[in-house]
């Protein structure tokens, strides 16, 4: 057991002593609960083929992606899913300049692009949270994040004259679908499907994995946890949570999860400094800046990694009182929200899923 404070429960609160802020889920707390094969090397791999567990590690969507399939032999399948991930990634990602994505955006303005089944149903989704969240989840965001620049450790403060002229080119309502063609009105428009991909991805997954006959397994992208059915021994995966200011691995609790998504956002994903002031990497529609809605750190339960990520970057953005009234109202999702000064709010069903470290 790891001790970080005093942790006291008060009906659906709890408040942690030492100042915790933020936490994710990481791959190394995950196999130390849930499995022994995590993102082992391909020997390894090989060497544990022997009918319990299989395990591998590749790095898509800019981020590392570990598969693990209980009760099974064949790598193989794993393989076949990270072909499935590259599939996607190639219409999802704005990073490459043949993705579809990407010709959305090269279109803005002057003419719609074609799309596949796929990109049509992330879009589609995006737009439902667009106005689940009042706009504050919007994929039109694409100019501001490009202004920003943030990744780990850099970015770019811009002057207020910059975000201005970014916040206006930012728009779900400018975003317009007619059949599979979709279309950004305004030039200089850009999306981006960075705060949802994964989570489509990962819906995906589970799905290429379930068709092959797997019943028990746990798709990690880069936090993003999906799993399938609970442990072969009948008792749930689980995954445990990250103490944000602690080393990797460090937990300050774990969830129960059988065959449904957790997915959290935070302003410890990505960030960088800059004269003492630390900027994090979700982005607000309506200041052109990073979010500053009182939250630290959102987890939520949903039984689509879609919907999980969209919700979850969507509460994040709306605070913690119209956060929790948007998880409310999408059946089936719980969440865990943590404040500024570390208090976490969390909704009934998660209660019961969580053990607290003391």
């Amino acid at each position: 057991m790891l001790w970080f404070g005093y942790l006291k429960m008060n009906e659906s609160k709890l408040f942690l002593g030492k100042k915790i802020g933020v936490f994710c889920f990481f791959l190394a707390v995950l196999c130390i609960l849930t499995c022994s094969g995590c993102g082992k090397t391909d020997e390894n791999v090989k060497a544990e083929q022997n009918g319990s567990s299989v395990s591998d590690t590749g790095f898509f969507l800019d981020t590392a992606v570990t598969i693990t399939l209980y009760d099974w032999s064949e790598e193989e399948t794993i393989q076949k899913a990270f072909a499935e991930i590259q599939r996607l990634e190639q219409l999802l990602s704005v990073e490459l300049e043949d993705s579809e994505a990407a010709a959305i955006s090269a279109g803005a303005g002057k003419q719609p692009a074609a799309v596949s089944e796929e990109t049509l149903e992330v879009v589609k989704t995006a737009q439902a949270y667009a106005e689940k969240s009042g706009g504050k989840f919007d994929i039109t965001i694409g100019p501001l994040i490009s202004l920003w620049n943030i990744h780990d450790g850099t970015g770019y403060v811009p002057k207020a004259e910059e975000r201005e002229a970014a916040k206006a080119l930012v728009g779900y309502e400018d975003l317009t679908i007619s059949g599979n063609r979709v279309f950004l009105r305004r030039d200089g428009m850009a999306l981006n499907l960075g705060a949802i991909a994964k989570g489509y991805v990962s819906d995906r997954v589970k799905d290429l994995l379930k068709r092959e006959g797997v019943e028990h397994a746990v798709i990690n992208l880069g936090g993003n946890v999906a799993v399938i059915g609970g442990k072969p021994d009948g008792t749930p995966f689980k995954i445990g949570v990250q103490d944000p200011f602690g080393e990797t691995g460090e937990i300050i609790g774990m969830i129960e999860l059988e065959d449904v998504s957790l997915i959290s956002s935070g302003n410890y994903e990505r960030y960088f400094e800059q004269d003492g002031v630390r900027y994090h990497h979700i982005l607000d529609p309506d200041s052109g800046a990073p979010a500053e809605a009182g939250l630290s750190a959102v987890t939520v339960l949903t039984e689509k990694g879609i919907d999980g990520d969209a919700l979850s970057t969507s509460v994040f953005l709306l605070g913690a009182e119209k956060g929790l009234e948007l998880v409310k109202s999408i059946e089936g999702a719980e969440a865990l929200l943590v404040d500024a000064d570390g208090t976490i709010t969390m909704t009934d069903g998660l209660k019961e899923k969580w053990t607290a470290y003391e």
